[in-house]
């Protein structure tokens, strides 16, 4: 039997595996068991290489068994490998801290940690509730989200989302949260723009909080693309006015940009396309550069003083066991200064013009469709009805060595 095929089949006895029916892992869908990576590069005990076209998720940054990566960590090793935030501290975490603040121009300087990105928008949700109810109103405990939205699994990360394979099942454990209409661009009639497209939706989510802002407590998107929902993507302008509206009715806005941050739409964080401030930003996947798990909410002084007080109850205590992991904060810092010295951003604007250059053809094929593009974010949908359209794709692709992970009738890279 080979390596191979030994480790499947333990694999198969022992682990649950995530976001798939298991047993088509026994049938047309078997495991890829990964022996190591390198680069882009995936491989199997056999030796064959598989190009990791979705970064394991959307969380690889600089490539597998990245140098420099590796290096902050081993050093980390030696010194500290966790410690408890509650009550301790320590450099990784104090400096990757600040350099976050100042990748915000300091309006948002406080880092709340924990380990995952569902974990990120529970903390937002939870902070936002609390910082109203420390405010003096507790009647708003309502959330607003995107048609089409996703931002985790976990309980309350379910309320927000609305994409029916992962909700509907555990509906009846949820809080309700209002689902208003998405800015996605794939939507804009004949004649409309993106910008138009984005003035209807930011219409919609002003009159619902004309009846509603009193209730509400947060609005909560993904900055631009709305990734598990197909890769929709849109203009900028809708944060724009979703941002002068959430203000204008004290309703804060969360801005989840645990997979389209860190670079991967053309800034930094992509909401810095729209020119705004939100409340809260939810980070996590590439932070790390893939590496570790750690996810980090980011808030205003104004909602961290709300939580300033003599009385415990006013305190926000919330924790994770690995909250602000001294390796994973130096693998987040590490990334940090991969982009600082080596202008991954500046760098990235040439790789994506030549990327959207080299698919610029798919264009005109019969049955692809919106054939889009923000930052490194390239995705197009293929007309077929072909039910089984995706799990062929991706059969197809690891046949020719390549690890392309389709969302529905979406492919992306």
């Amino acid at each position: 039997m080979s390596s191979n095929d030994n480790l499947l089949q333990r694999s198969l006895a022992a682990v649950w595996h995530p976001c798939t029916q298991m047993k088509q892992h026994c049938g047309d869908l078997p495991l890829i068991p990964i022996s190591h990576g390198k680069g882009a590069w995936l491989y199997d005990f056999d030796g064959k290489r598989y190009l990791d076209g979705i970064s394991s998720w959307w969380v690889n940054l600089f490539g597998h068994s990245n140098p420099r990566i590796n290096a902050a960590i081993k050093e980390q090793l030696e010194k500290l490998e966790h410690v408890m935030l509650a009550g301790f501290t320590h450099a990784p975490v104090v400096e990757l801290s600040e350099r976050l603040s100042r990748l915000t121009g300091g309006a948002l300087g406080h880092a709340f940690y924990a380990s995952d990105g569902a974990s990120a928008t529970e903390i937002a949700l939870k902070m936002s509730f609390h910082f109203w109810l420390n405010s003096g109103h507790p009647e708003k405990n309502q959330f607003v989200c995107l048609a089409g939205s996703y931002h985790g699994e976990t309980v309350g990360a379910l309320a927000v989302t609305d994409l029916a394979l992962f909700k509907n099942t555990y509906a009846p454990l949820l809080h309700p949260a209002t689902v208003v209409a998405s800015p996605d661009c794939r939507t804009a009639k004949e004649g409309e723009t993106a910008i138009d497209v984005a003035r209807h939706a930011a219409a919609a989510l002003e009159a619902h909080l004309e009846q509603h802002a009193g209730q509400t407590a947060a609005l909560i998107v993904e900055p631009l693309v709305q990734a598990a929902g197909g890769m929709a993507m849109y203009d900028p302008e809708y944060l724009r006015l979703a941002h002068a509206i959430c203000q204008r009715h004290q309703v804060h806005l969360i801005c989840d940009e645990i997979a389209v941050g860190c670079g991967r739409t053309g800034t930094f964080f992509a909401h810095e396309q729209a020119s705004i401030h939100p409340d809260f930003i939810c980070l996590s996947k590439g932070i790390s550069g893939g590496y570790l798990p750690l996810s980090i909410v980011l808030t205003t002084n104004k909602v961290y003083s709300a939580f300033y007080d003599d009385s415990s109850s006013r305190a926000f205590l919330h924790s994770h066991s690995y909250t602000g992991n001294p390796l994973a904060c130096r693998a987040a810092l590490a990334t940090l200064d991969i982009f600082a010295d080596d202008n991954i951003l500046s760098a990235n604007r040439l790789r994506a013009m030549k990327i959207a250059t080299a698919l610029a053809p798919l264009a005109s094929h019969p049955q692809v469709r919106h054939l889009r593009q923000r930052g490194m974010i390239f995705a197009f949908d293929v007309e077929c009805a072909d039910l089984d359209f995706s799990r062929r794709y991706y059969r197809a692709a690891l046949a020719r060595n390549a690890l392309i992970r389709p969302l529905g009738n979406t492919i992306y890279l």
